[in-house]
């Protein structure tokens, strides 16, 4: 890239797609320091080369966009992608395919910040504007389906979920067979949704089949088949399999580990699961060990308020919490729902399910005035932000019901 530097000069087209084309490696290889200072380059360069409203310009701004939203950079990945979209809108078109990715884009923006009305009423704009543009056998109006597949999911509206995530894996395999990586990441997500159903001999299924597909055809060792193998083992863990569960992990962790290193994002994640399967079993020392590992890194690589640091924080707290460590239990908790509320906002789903979590604290370690208001703050946001049938809602109303019952007959018997 040196030499093409030097030929044809720091704004000269090709000069700029080959960092465009270096930019995109990084990002998938986790590497987003780095592909958002070659992005940023970029956009630069072809603003004041080519204009702000120039289609390469625009394309510059939403890869960044999308760097930003790996990052946990939720705002700035929204402004970002808010400018491409409008431009684009005024420059291309609003049903144009450039338009609806940058659409798509802020659609799964909004479902990152816990908007999830917004994600889904742009996502069902995005999806309708796609079948009358491109048709609905497209690749990229299934795409559309599967992200709001997500959102529908996120918002605990699996029943809905599981019928879009079927019309999307059926249609993949007529167009363009069972074996295609699309339709395999269709099944994939599919089985994520029987797992959340607690349907475990469905999602277990399917996630075999994809595992084994992805090893015929891209390698053991390929980042796809390494992520339908971590899916399966949360599907163990999730019907007590720790064994299995286990047994998978540690096969992901070494190959993430040999070739993204040790403290790539996706390395970390899988580890954040092993920590989960340690502690389900009870093994404190290995969780609590492998948990500060991973809570460590993540803020060396990520920062103190990425949602991964914030994430591994949490799960730490639980594990202080089982072991009856109520006070670091309730200082990590405390840590993570102000931060996360400062990065993420109050009515953001993860900041609600810090509250939960500290409440829980709370609860254990005999605060119970304190555990109930947090509960019943918490479950007012949830039912606002989520709605009255989300899982985690009617949970949460369950168990504030039993704390404010066992409360009132404590105080009746006192007196």
């Amino acid at each position: 890239m040196e030499s093409l530097n030097i030929q044809l000069g720091d704004d000269h087209p090709e000069f700029l797609t080959s960092i465009v084309n270096l930019a995109a490696m990084c990002r998938n290889q986790g590497w987003w320091e780095e592909a958002e200072q070659l992005e940023t380059q970029v956009m630069k360069t072809s603003r004041a080369k080519l204009g702000d409203d120039h289609p390469f310009t625009l394309s510059s701004m939403a890869n960044l966009a999308v760097t930003y939203r790996n990052q946990g950079r939720w705002n700035e990945a929204e402004q970002l992608g808010v400018q491409a979209m409008e431009a684009r809108k005024t420059k291309l078109g609003e049903d144009d395919p450039d338009t609806l990715m940058s659409m798509a884009n802020l659609a799964s923006t909004y479902a990152n910040q816990g908007r999830l009305e917004e994600a889904e009423q742009l996502g069902l704009r995005v999806m309708e504007m796609s079948k009358a543009r491109l048709g609905e056998g497209h690749p990229f109006t299934l795409t559309t389906i599967a992200d709001l597949t997500a959102t529908y999911g996120e918002q605990g509206r699996l029943e809905e979920a599981e019928q879009l995530g079927v019309q999307v894996m059926e249609t993949l395999k007529i167009e363009l067979g069972k074996d295609h990586p699309d339709t395999l990441t269709s099944m994939a997500n599919l089985a994520v949704t029987y797992r959340s159903q607690s349907r475990w001999k469905e999602a277990e299924q399917l996630s075999v089949q994809v595992i084994e597909a992805r090893k015929i055809n891209l390698g053991q060792e390929h980042p796809s088949t390494l992520t339908s193998m971590a899916n399966l083992a949360a599907t163990y863990r999730k019907q007590g399999r720790w064994k299995e569960a286990e047994q998978l992990s540690v096969q992901v962790i070494a190959a993430r580990k040999t070739n993204l290193g040790q403290d790539h994002p996706s390395t970390m994640t899988s580890m954040a699961n092993l920590v989960l399967i340690y502690k389900d079993q009870g093994r404190w020392e290995e969780a609590e060990q492998l948990g500060l590992k991973v809570m460590e890194t993540s803020k060396t690589s990520l920062g103190e308020d990425h949602p991964d640091t914030l994430a591994s924080m949490a799960n730490l707290a639980s594990i202080y919490g089982d072991q009856g460590r109520w006070e670091e239990a309730e200082q990590l908790g405390l840590k993570v729902m102000e931060t996360s509320k400062t990065k993420l906002g109050e009515d953001h789903p993860d900041t609600l399910t810090s509250m939960a979590d500290l409440a829980f604290i709370w609860k254990s370690s005999a605060h119970d005035t304190e555990a109930i208001d947090l509960l019943r703050a918490c479950l007012s946001k949830q039912k606002h932000i989520l709605g009255l049938n989300h899982p985690n809602t009617l949970s949460y109303s369950k168990t504030l019901l039993e704390w404010e019952t066992k409360g009132r007959n404590t105080n009746e018997f006192i007196s």
